[in-house]
Parts: structure tokens; C-alpha cells; sequence
């Protein structure tokens, strides 16, 4: 990754569980990074706040505590800092909370994105990255899902509010030809996961002697990408801004330098073997509260991820009986229950 260093990198959500990782690794990789966070409450922000204290203390890390909502004083962090590369990751997380909060998810899905494209436009940049999600398949049922797949039947505003960012970023850089990449993540987990993510929940629940929730009675699967391998193309894709000539399978535009990719590693896993590789980790097995479906969630996914291999020659692989201890791991470390 040698044209990474020297690199001024904003990331935006750095204080989350996807952003510090990427800044993380970027600052490893030389480049200068400005994180910025607002910090908000939806889980622990202790955590938030712990996981800022390990970027501090790196090498090249800057941190703005502002909201990408707020355009003024977001603008001012971007015009001092004046980045090549934007890697946008700030966003109101969770399937679930869109349901009962969805107000949330108009201000920093859809405002904040448009105000990082407002100053994409202002200030030029080598590329503009965004995470979007695997939820904007919505009710599509062909696997594996592919990025040339159409993407009209959102079964939340979470996944509705993604897919509008998508749609406004592909309008900036058809306009303004700034050259931009949407990635889509699917089910990322893994050391500093938020605690409002499954795996989390499940191990607090196991280590109390507690049941937990398991919707569908099980009968799920899902394309789970550990967030080394995630990072990794995250970090690859940054040095593959859309141009002018697609590969085999691309959704490059015709008319704008912008495509949408996968992350995702189209090897899915049965939740209950997610389960099982948890209760094996621990060495105890989990009281099961069977429930059926919850609103707007899916049986099923699974990436293609040939278009991430085919762009950076790499593709997340980490197994799950490898992922889920190195997850243990880290709790039972951070919460001093080894």
C-alpha cells in the first residue's frame, strides 16, 4: 500500500467501531489522518472515547469533535486539514433503531452525506469513499447479491436513507466528476464491535448466565465479514478511484467516475453455527429464546465479492472459527472478565 503513505485521509465516524479500524490501519499504512466525530450517545460512549485514545496516541492522528450535520464548523475541519481522500463512515447505525427513531437517520444518513459532497465539490479530491450497506437488497432474493443487481425494495428507512446517499453521490460525481466509490458492507463484527451488534449481545447475555434472543428460530444466514478483512479492502479500494474503463462484472457508471462495491465474503454462515462458534469459544452453550422474524430484517445474505477481487486482488477470507474467539478475545480483555 505504498502510494497510501503521505496520504491526508479524512475519515469521518472515527470513534466508531468501523472508523477507528480504518484509521487505524491507514495510520500504519503513513498516512495522515483527521478523524471526525460528534461523539453521540446511541451506545456507550466510553468506548467511543477509548477507542480515540488509542488513534491519539499514533503518529499523524488529528481529532475533530464535530457533527458532519453541522456544516459550518465540519467545513473549517475539512479546509484546514485539506484531504486527498475522504473515507465517509459517520452515520445513525442499526436496523433496528430506524424503526423507532427514524428522524435519526434523515440527519446524519442524509444531511451529513450531502454536506460531505458539498465540500467534496468545493475542495477537489483524489476520491470520495462511502460506506453503504448489504441492507439496500432489500427484499431481493437472488444470491449471491451482485452490485449490477437493481436496488428499489428497502425494508427500512435505514437501508432507504443508504441508498439515497448512493443515488446523491452518483448526481455530485456525475456533476462535478468527483471520482466516488460506495461500498457495501455486510455484517461486519469483530474486536471493538458496538455493543448493539449480535455477537455482542449474545457473549454479555452468555457470560451473565442470561438466554439470548435468536429471531427466526434460527433459521437465518448471513455473509459475516470480520473487520481486518473489511478494513483491508477499504483501504485497497482507496487506490482504485473510478475512471473510465470497467472490468468484468463493474457497475461503473457511463456517464460519472463512480461504482458501487461489496464487502462481503460470499462464504455465508448459518446463525446457529455463528452460535455454536461462540459457545465454543466460551466453552458453555447459550439458552436459546426462539423468536420469529423481527420487522424489516431478511432470512438471508450473501456478497459476490468478484468485483472487489477482480478491482484490488483481494477479498475478505477470515473464517468465522477464527473471528468470533479473536472477538471473545478482546471483550474478556476490555471488560476484565478472562
Amino acid at each position: 500500500m505504498s502510494n497510501i503513505q503521505g496520504k491526508r485521509v479524512l475519515v469521518t465516524g472515527s470513534a466508531g467501531f468501523i472508523g477507528f479500524h480504518t484509521s487505524r490501519r491507514l495510520l500504519a499504512a503513513g498516512a495522515e489522518v483527521l478523524g471526525v466525530d460528534n461523539f453521540t450517545p446511541y451506545y456507550d460512549v466510553t468506548l467511543k472515547e477509548k477507542r480515540t485514545e488509542i488513534l491519539q496516541a499514533e503518529q499523524g492522528f488529528q481529532l475533530a469533535r464535530v457533527s458532519i450535520e453541522d456544516a459550518e464548523p465540519f467545513g473549517e475541519a475539512w479546509a484546514s486539514f485539506k484531504p486527498d481522500v475522504v473515507v465517509h463512515l459517520a452515520a445513525q447505525a442499526g436496523v433496528r433503531y430506524s424503526i423507532e427513531n427514524p428522524g435519526a437517520y434523515v440527519g446524519a444518513n442524509l444531511i451529513g452525506s450531502f454536506n460531505i459532497m458539498e465540500l467534496a465539490r468545493r475542495y477537489p479530491l483524489a476520491h470520495l469513499l462511502a460506506a453503504s450497506t448489504s441492507s439496500v437488497y432489500g427484499a431481493n432474493t437472488t444470491m449471491p447479491f451482485e452490485e449490477t443487481q437493481r436496488v428499489a425494495t428497502p425494508l427500512t428507512l435505514y437501508a432507504a436513507t443508504k441508498g439515497a446517499t448512493e443515488l446523491m453521490g452518483h448526481s455530485y460525481a456525475n456533476l462535478f466528476r468527483i471520482p466516488t466509490t460506495y461500498f457495501r458492507f455486510f455484517t461486519v463484527y469483530g474486536p471493538w464491535g458496538r455493543p448493539d451488534m449480535a455477537l455482542f449481545k449474545f457473549l454479555k447475555a452468555m457470560l451473565a448466565d442470561e438466554p439470548i434472543d435468536v429471531y427466526n428460530r434460527g433459521d437465518m444466514v448471513r455473509d459475516f465479514t470480520f473487520i481486518d478483512d473489511l478494513v483491508e479492502s477499504i483501504v485497497r479500494l482507496i487506490e482504485v478511484p473510478p475512471g473510465d474503463t470497467p472490468v468484468e462484472g463493474d457497475n461503473l457508471s457511463p456517464v460519472a467516475p463512480f461504482r458501487v462495491v461489496n464487502i462481503g465474503q460470499g462464504k455465508p454462515v448459518k446463525l446457529m453455527d455463528y452460535i455454536a462458534e461462540l459457545e465454543r469459544a466460551l466453552g458453555r452453550e447459550a439458552k436459546k429464546n426462539l423468536l420469529p422474524m423481527q420487522d424489516g430484517d431478511v432470512a438471508a445474505t450473501e456478497a459476490s465479492s468478484a468485483l472487489l477481487r477482480r478491482l484490488t486482488g483481494y477479498s475478505p477470507e477470515t473464517p468465522v472459527s477464527v473471528g468470533v474467539p479473536r472477538f471473545v478475545e478482546w471483550y474478556r480483555q476490555h471488560y476484565g472478565q478472562g
